[in-house]
């Protein structure tokens, strides 16, 4: 799951894509997927990229919240939740310091560079 939301996401072009292993300090979910993007038009093709991939797995999408604004929108898939920012509400809202504590995990083979 956690690779198709990553896939998914870089095929849009993406930008500066992590994903956060939270399992040990969240109940939310298991990871986190942080990326961002230049326009409200990626955004949304990045959200909707990554719920049509899900789909195409059978993977539920248990919600998808913001794409109204889409400043930021979350795409909720149970286990992994991708949060698509545009770059300032990305710079404002700084989930990665404020998960800190939660691991990198490597998606090096999953983006192309």
């Amino acid at each position: 799951m956690l690779e198709i939301a990553v896939r998914a996401a870089d095929s849009k072009h993406a930008e500066d894509i992590m994903a956060l292993d939270v399992r040990e300090i969240s109940l939310l979910a298991d990871y986190f997927v942080i990326c961002s993007a230049n326009s409200e038009r990626q955004i949304n093709a990045i959200v909707d990229e990554v719920v049509e991939k899900a789909e195409e797995q059978q993977i539920d999408i248990k919600r998808v919240e913001g794409k109204d604004g889409a400043k930021w929108v979350l795409v909720d898939l149970g286990d992994v939740i991708v949060h698509v920012f545009s770059n300032t509400e990305r710079a404002f809202y700084n989930l990665e310091k404020l998960w800190a504590d939660a691991p990198l995990v490597s998606i090096t083979d999953w983006v192309v560079e």
